[in-house]
């Protein structure tokens, strides 16, 4: 058993420790031969300091497209030539929208929109939004609306947002090689007065950019330091027409060391699996995933990607007799 794994076994399993940078780079380089038992340990961490129940999660894009960002991996910036076009979502439609996530079982629907921050339009059409999901669907609502004012804080808030989903997408280091139409400090701005607010802070990003082991070593220590209630685990899938368009797919191997260093470095965190599992990872390593330190999903679609059926992810889950988090356990 290679030492890192025997010091997380102490460290993590057994006192709920999470791995600085150093341990998480020791187990992004682990050899193949000790993957198994590093995702056996992750799972073990994932059960002992999280339970088994999964939660269960759909998204929908309120506004698609035409981004002022230029998020080198995104298909919905207006500044690059990929096909997706601005578009907003009625009311009607998203109402619609959570009510075929609340049948998955999901208990989370998160209302996303393509903006570098929200403007007053688009906090009217959110509040008429939440207003009438709440009238009609009994399921908790999340946002992801970009960067916030300390007042529009409080206004999501007031409408009874509970989660705010603001990914820091890399780690500081390698941020400006992604993103260069704002800075890695100006979302963990908005981070910090959401956690401020009381709001459950969702932050995670993407594998695969172009980065370094060293430095996904390093935006796991970032993660763990902000200590989000969740971490949605994304994994490259390349966007026509975006600067990352040529990138490879992260190897599956890669993601599975990825996904137990995540776990190990945040024993208590909602770990989710989010875009590009499909591509990266396939049927059977989606399975790995899940017992390997894996305690969240979401069903369907993504924003500009297709996903998985919701009833082959609900199917694992049974298989793997891992149950959907109730949405009465969350309230």
């Amino acid at each position: 058993m290679p030492e890192i794994l025997d010091q997380a076994r102490s460290q993590v399993l057994e006192n709920g420790v999470g791995l600085d940078e150093a341990g998480v780079l020791a187990v992004l380089n682990l050899p193949d031969e000790h993957l198994p038992a590093a995702l056996q340990l992750a799972h073990d961490v994932r059960m002992r300091w999280c339970g088994p129940e999964v939660e269960v999660e759909g998204i929908v894009s309120l506004k698609t497209g035409g981004c002022p960002e230029d998020c080198h991996f995104c298909s919905q910036s207006g500044l690059f030539t990929s096909p997706v076009r601005s578009v907003w979502l009625d009311i009607p439609s998203l109402v619609e929208a959570a009510k075929q996530t609340a049948k998955t079982g999901a208990t989370e629907f998160c209302i996303v929109a393509a903006v570098r921050g929200p403007d007053a339009r688009l906090m009217k059409q959110m509040r008429e939004g939440v207003a009438a999901i709440k009238a009609e669907v009994d399921i908790q609502v999340a946002a992801s609306l970009g960067m916030l004012t300390q007042e529009q804080v409080d206004e999501l808030v007031d409408m009874g947002v509970h989660r705010y989903n603001h990914n820091l997408e890399t780690c500081k280091s390698y941020f400006p090689n992604v993103v260069t139409t704002h800075s890695w400090e100006e979302r963990w701005e908005t981070l910090r007065m959401v956690r401020e607010s009381g709001m459950e802070v969702c932050c995670g990003g993407i594998l695969g950019l172009g980065e370094t082991v060293e430095q996904r070593a390093e935006f796991a220590a970032q993660l763990a330091e902000l200590d989000p209630h969740e971490v949605p685990l994304n994994f490259l899938n390349p966007r026509p027409g975006t600067p990352l368009g040529d990138r490879p797919v992260v190897e599956g191997k890669d993601a599975l060391r990825a996904i137990a260093a995540f776990r190990l470095a945040m024993p208590r965190t909602i770990l989710r699996y989010a875009g590009g599992r499909e591509i990266t990872l396939g049927d059977l390593g989606t399975r790995d995933g899940l017992l390997g330190g894996i305690n969240a999903v979401i069903v369907g679609n993504y924003l500009t990607t297709l996903g998985r059926p919701a009833t082959d992810d609900l199917k694992l889950l049974d298989d793997l007799k891992m149950p959907v988090k109730a949405l009465s356990a969350t309230l």
